[in-house]
């Protein structure tokens, strides 16, 4: 327990220091992170609104594979990612592997079928009177898909936090395609699995207790505005 007291104090320690070393971990991990949850959101969001809203033979199959697709292991999309960009695949001459760039498709291709089908769940829940509603007095079919999203914000909001919670907290999409370089791939899973491996607890729980507060954060966020909009 002694072990414990004093390596979280002397993470708190750490972080009020501010030690550089450490805040460049950080930095690193929020760019790749919110940069992949922007891009995974941008082409994911529509994609599940149109699912929810459009009625096809193969629906019904397309939800179960994005579903399935969900609780993708990282490593298996690591893996095929790298393939891809490595010297000898199909996308070698790019000389992307072991960049940010690299972790950041990886981390689409990770959360993208989370953004589809929870943003289709929100969505799918809905009357869709209040589409129809919205055509039948005169709106152009952008308008009345609008103000469907409007009545789904939040479930939409909560599919792009989840999204960016699965990418903030996972390591082997970051470690299999960064490299876990210092300064430039080193995120703060991929480092707090190195310092444990040297057995060096210190930054590892101080970059815990950023994960915790981030989470705390984007959520505590989430709820502020659900509140504001029911008061």
């Amino acid at each position: 327990m002694g072990f414990l007291i004093d390596s979280f104090l002397s993470a708190v320690s750490l972080l009020w220091s501010l030690d550089p070393d450490l805040y460049l971990i950080i930095y690193v991990s929020l760019k790749v992170s919110l940069s992949s949850t922007a891009i995974a959101s941008f082409f994911g969001i529509p994609v599940g609104f149109w699912i929810a809203l459009h009625e096809f033979r193969a629906k019904r199959f397309l939800i179960t594979v994005l579903n399935t697709l969900m609780a993708l292991p990282t490593v298996v999309i690591g893996l095929w990612v790298y393939a891809f960009l490595s010297r000898k695949g199909i996308l070698g001459m790019l000389d992307l592997l072991y960049t940010p760039t690299a972790m950041i498709i990886g981390q689409v291709i990770l959360i993208l079928p989370i953004v589809i089908s929870l943003t289709h769940s929100a969505v799918g829940r809905l009357d869709h009177r209040y589409r129809k509603t919205a055509l039948t007095l005169g709106a152009t079919p952008l308008q009345a898909a609008l103000v469907v999203l409007r009545e789904a914000r939040f479930g939409v909001m909560a599919a792009v936090i989840a999204a960016f919670g699965r990418v903030i907290a996972e390591i082997g999409i970051s470690m299999m395609l960064g490299g876990n370089a210092k300064g430039f791939t080193r995120t703060m899973t991929t480092a707090m699995a190195l310092e444990y491996d040297k057995g060096e607890f210190v930054l590892a729980v101080a970059l815990g207790l950023v994960l915790l507060f981030i989470s705390l954060s984007v959520n505590v966020f989430l709820h502020f505005l659900q509140g504001r909009s029911s008061a």
